[in-house]
């Protein structure tokens, strides 16, 4: 598989600053002219079956040449000596944004629900700068750039800072660099660079595998369980960033007391309780990409969470959710295991830390099982237990018996379920759903 990264060098040069703006400008108006004539000429377009041949489409309509002196819509009396690839570049933009709006329109059109889509404009696009044309190397601290000053396009010289090109030497010797784009963020211009690597993911039977279970937690960062396809538990993990959530706490009730007073946008404040919570969310990601190399597993199975919509419970649990970056760090691990080889997955989330990994049923958790933590929980059979380790052994087992179910035969499937009903139905599995099914199977195999 291709994976792809982007690092952003910013530009040091702040004269520069209206300069880059007016580019950017110039480049959005072109693909808005292109959207103009994609749009009035879209049946020219229907019969396209590929980008190139669209593109050639629209350079024929628009652009003046040799062989086509004159063309219906003339791209260069508005943008005088526009350069070619900019041009290339917003065309690939315009075709991209029509495209997109045609089959948004279109599924509308099917249901009406929601607000009927807007027409396509370039927005807050920013120019490729293709290399040797708009964008040239010339040293590992020095590059130029092709920008619209003093009413036309010329070359620019921006120096790169040491920092950055020590960093990528570091980091991206191995991966192939793509052409970057100059973009504005947090106040500066930079050129964003994108960099392009092959991964080849690991093909191991579901019955070798040695999974990774992650519970993410609200009150914990999060608990790993390494365990086989049979149900053995090979290790455990516990992830406590104890300092890091007090420093957060202790950030939130800064905010809230600022609130109190009537200062309600406190940017500053906000700005720090972020900066905590993405180094939360940092430290578990690589907390559980440097588990899953421990024990040499092949997947990494996580719970398909969904924390959108109304936040329930009390205020201060609304808040934690809020600032729960389960999909964040999700996305970080996944970018991490995929360069090791290892692949990715989630399960139904639902009852995997209200059922016990026994199979005794429901748990009783925090004080409604009287005790002081809402880590702790009691089984029906008395049994004490931790909940976010409970959860982990069944996330682990639903995924297994997700792919041993897969494999087998619809007969032999149906029989399975027969004898073991628990597994036909995913919310519902535990570990010791999964045991019982290794123990099918190996009665049937004798």
């Amino acid at each position: 598989m291709t994976i792809y990264t982007s690092y952003d060098i910013r530009i040091p040069n702040h004269d520069l600053n209206k300069v880059f703006a007016d580019t950017a400008n110039k480049y959005r108006a072109a693909v808005d002219f292109f959207i103009w004539v994609r749009m009035k000429e879209a049946a020219s377009f229907a019969d396209t079956k590929n980008q190139h041949a669209a593109l050639l489409i629209m350079e024929q309509l628009t652009n003046r040449t040799k062989n086509n002196p004159d063309p219906k819509y003339d791209f260069g009396e508005e943008f005088y000596k526009f350069p070619c690839y900019y041009r290339r570049a917003a065309i690939v933009e315009a075709l991209g944004a029509v495209s997109s709006y045609e089959s948004l329109l279109a599924n509308w059109n099917q249901t009406h629900e929601g607000k009927k889509p807007g027409l396509p404009k370039a927005g807050c696009t920013y120019p490729t700068l293709y290399r040797d044309n708009t964008f040239v190397r010339v040293d590992d601290l020095t590059a130029e750039i092709k920008v619209w000053i003093n009413n036309t396009w010329d070359w620019v010289t921006i120096p790169i800072r040491k920092t950055d090109v020590s960093y990528i030497k570091k980091h991206c010797s191995d991966r192939t660099e793509c052409v970057p784009t100059l973009t504005r963020r947090h106040k500066c211009w930079t050129l964003s660079f994108a960099f392009k690597e092959e991964a080849v993911l690991s093909k191991i039977q579901i019955e070798d595998q040695i999974i990774l279970a992650v519970d993410l937690g609200i009150n914990s960062a999060c608990v790993c369980t390494a365990m086989c396809a049979d149900g053995t538990i090979v290790g455990r993990k516990f992830l406590d960033l104890p300092a890091e959530e007090d420093s957060l706490r202790h950030a939130l009730n800064k905010i809230k007391k600022a609130q109190q007073n009537g200062n309600h946008k406190n940017p500053k404040l906000w700005a720090k309780a972020k900066g905590i919570n993405d180094r939360i969310s940092v430290l578990t990601a690589q907390f559980i990409a440097d588990t899953a190399v421990l024990y040499c597993a092949t997947t990494v199975v996580f719970e398909h969470l969904n924390t959108r919509g109304k936040k329930r419970g009390g205020r201060r649990m609304r808040q934690r959710i809020h600032h729960w970056r389960a999909d964040y760090v999700q996305r970080m691990v996944t970018d991490k295991v995929h360069r090791l080889g290892m692949h990715v997955t989630r399960i139904n989330p639902y009852g995997t830390s209200r059922l016990a990994f026994d199979g005794s049923g429901k748990v009783v958790r925090g004080k409604d099982a009287g005790f002081a933590t809402a880590a702790l929980c009691r089984f029906q059979n008395g049994k004490i237990y931790n909940c976010d380790l409970n959860a982990s052994y069944n996330i682990g087992a639903r995924y297994f018996i997700r792919e041993i179910l897969k494999s087998l035969p619809v007969t032999a499937r149906l029989c399975i379920e027969a004898k073991v009903p628990q597994c036909s139905k995913r919310s519902t599995c535990t570990l010791s759903t999964l045991i019982s099914l290794n123990a099918e199977l190996a009665a049937a195999a004798a």
